[in-house]
């Protein structure tokens, strides 16, 4: 038996990057102080989310992974408290930059970094101003306490994400978050759509999946989205165990059987059966074998 505890949390953000890591930090340690081991923070939260307008003035809050204050920070609160942080952050490289997320084990020790790799174009999720699509492909890292894979935001709307990370031996999948109302059309509700593709991931791969999704209400001139929370924690079925509201700053628990969940999807056949000489059309853009 080798049971892992693991937390989502969820938080509005304001543009006093200082004050938000701290807010992140009582999310930890509040996590923590409930038994989680590897807890999630939302995706970018040292601002609000910038990505709603086009401004080149953002882009100084790209920071190298060496410099950033957050996952500074989060290096000593890790080693502190014994848990594993993934964090995301705004990278800066040269002249690209990246949505990335590093992944601080429970020593304090970054094991290493994931760039986003579909990144989104919208009407108030205008990414691809700010962002490269990321270089580093799907990645899983072997943790103190388990194998995790991560996806970042618009990540999780792809099945073909999950599963590579569970290929790749993941035993958990996290996925930080910023998704709420469309700015365009204030009918749109995608709440139970986002959490749907979510839950089928956990249930195709027989792997737990957690999101941690940003809350409030956030504005850029004549742009605004409601962020709309409901992070979750879903079971190896594909079944939510725990969901936050919309509006409430807060903390996930739950706790997991890893050797169980392995004998789960090694009876269950999902990965024996698999027939990967027939999916060559995965591979392609528009459905046709090419020659």
């Amino acid at each position: 038996m080798r049971n892992v505890k693991v937390a989502a949390t969820q938080m509005s953000c304001t543009w006093d990057i200082d004050d938000n890591i701290r807010k992140a930090d009582k999310l930890v340690r509040e996590a923590a102080a409930q038994g989680a081991q590897i807890i999630l923070l939302q995706e970018l939260f040292e601002t609000p989310y910038f990505c709603q307008k086009e401004k080149a003035e953002y882009y100084q809050y790209a920071t190298e992974l060496e410099q950033n204050k957050a996952i500074n920070h989060f290096r000593l609160v890790a080693k502190e408290l014994d848990v594993v942080l993934p964090i995301s952050f705004y990278e800066k490289k040269n002249y690209a930059r990246y949505n990335s997320l590093a992944v601080i084990d429970a020593d304090g020790e970054i094991l290493g970094k994931y760039r986003k790799s579909h990144i989104p174009d919208g009407p108030g999720y205008e990414e691809k101003f700010y962002f490269n699509p990321g270089d580093t492909g799907f990645q899983v890292w072997d943790t103190k306490y388990a194998k995790i894979g991560v996806g970042i935001c618009w990540d999780q709307w792809y099945p073909e994400a999950a599963r590579c990370m569970a290929l790749m031996g993941a035993e958990l999948l996290f996925y930080p978050t910023a998704i709420g109302s469309e700015p365009q059309d204030t009918s749109i509700d995608s709440k139970d759509h986002w959490q749907a593709c979510m839950l089928g991931h956990a249930g195709a791969n027989l792997i737990p999946v957690i999101a941690s999704n940003r809350i409030g209400k956030e504005e850029d001139e004549d742009s605004s989205i409601n962020f709309y929370g409901s992070s979750f924690i879903a079971g190896a079925q594909g079944n939510k165990i725990q969901e936050a509201d919309r509006n409430s700053e807060g903390v996930l628990v739950a706790e997991f059987d890893l050797d169980q969940l392995e004998t789960q999807r090694l009876e269950w056949g999902i990965f024996r059966d698999r027939r990967p000489e027939l999916y060559g059309i995965i591979g392609t853009y528009d459905g046709e074998k090419k020659l």
